[in-house]
């Protein structure tokens, strides 16, 4: 998403230490909200009606549910980054309107078809599922 949107923005303000500063910063801040709107979008997941003994219906629920939280939040970050690199022309408020609009459009479909897929593959084969609970010890 970073890419895509440095391309909508142009790559006039564009540098390699900058854009190794503006990745690093971009990822904490994604970390951050990520950690923060996952649980609230898997409570909401959780529950709406679906049929919930497909595992892809709740993968699907759950990506429904989080893009929307995080390119509304993210596109917060976005506009103040534009802001700050090459400033905003007209309404703070309709820029952002158009940050959130072109956002979406690339975020959910990216989400569903590339690096959900990506990272589920890449999770399942490197991280070992928890075979038994672990016993409460008080």
């Amino acid at each position: 998403m970073s890419v895509y949107n440095t391309a909508l923005h142009g790559f006039s303000s564009f540098t390699v230490k900058s854009a190794i500063i503006q990745f690093i910063i971009t990822f904490i801040v994604a970390f951050i909200v990520e950690s923060l709107v996952e649980p609230k979008a898997r409570k909401l997941a959780l529950s709406l009606p679906y049929n919930k003994s497909k595992e892809i219906n709740f993968i699907m629920v759950i990506s429904f549910c989080m893009v929307p939280m995080m390119v509304l939040i993210m596109s917060v970050y976005g506009l103040i980054l534009t802001e700050i690199m090459v400033g905003i022309e007209g309404s703070v408020f309709t820029a952002y309107l158009k940050t959130v609009g072109l956002n979406f459009i690339v975020a959910l479909p990216s989400q569903l078809l590339i690096v959900g897929p990506i990272s589920r593959k890449l999770l399942g084969k490197y991280i070992k599922p928890l075979t038994q609970k672990p016993e409460l010890t008080m």
